[in-house]
């Protein structure tokens, strides 16, 4: 069985994003899959902020990115850019912390004209960690995205497309070849 972390690097408590990156955790775990969701929020920051990878909380959450066959990074786009709270955590891991892991880049934003914030801010960081694989990254519109309580809807438009990255993503954490589909390629 696969193991997944789920990271989300909102510093909000009532992120949209942190609520899609939970969705998406629960998704990988309905699957088959051991995936937990990690808050980056909920560290202690002047630990996070002076790099005290000394502190247990930092240490041990470090160590979880150590130990799972794959990642999803969750961010919220600021500024056209990921957010600052995630730039720090993956600051802190070590220089191929990624190394033989698949990674799912995705963000929310309010315009879609921040969607190249991925793949021209946060997948050359992800590459540089030594990822094995880095799927499509997605980027998942305010609008699309209804919160009630605590539940979450996404609508039709971004529904299905991500439903797709996510498969891709659990191919890549199978180790199938892109393009596969029931065993044959495609």
């Amino acid at each position: 069985m696969s193991t997944v972390l789920v990271i989300s690097g909102s510093p909000s408590k009532t992120s949209k994003t942190e609520r899609v990156a939970e969705h998406l955790a629960r998704r990988l775990t309905a699957s088959g899959r051991r995936a937990e969701h990690l808050r980056l929020r909920t560290l202690p920051a002047e630990a996070l902020l002076s790099a005290d990878t000394a502190h247990p909380e930092i240490a041990e959450a470090v160590a979880k990115v150590g130990r799972v066959d794959g990642i999803v990074l969750a961010t919220p786009t600021y500024k056209a850019a990921y957010s600052g709270l995630l730039k720090v955590f993956l600051d802190l891991l070590p220089q191929f912390g990624f190394t033989g892991k698949a990674v799912l880049p995705l963000a929310t934003g309010g315009s879609l004209a921040h969607v190249l914030a991925l793949d021209y801010g946060l997948r050359p960081v992800v590459s540089s960690l030594g990822a094995r694989h880095v799927v499509q990254s997605f980027f998942l519109i305010d609008k699309h995205l209804t919160v009630t309580g605590d539940d979450l809807a996404i609508h039709e438009d971004s529904s299905g497309p991500l439903a797709d990255v996510l498969e891709q993503f659990e191919k890549a954490l199978d180790g199938v070849p892109h393009g596969t589909v029931l065993g044959r390629t495609a």
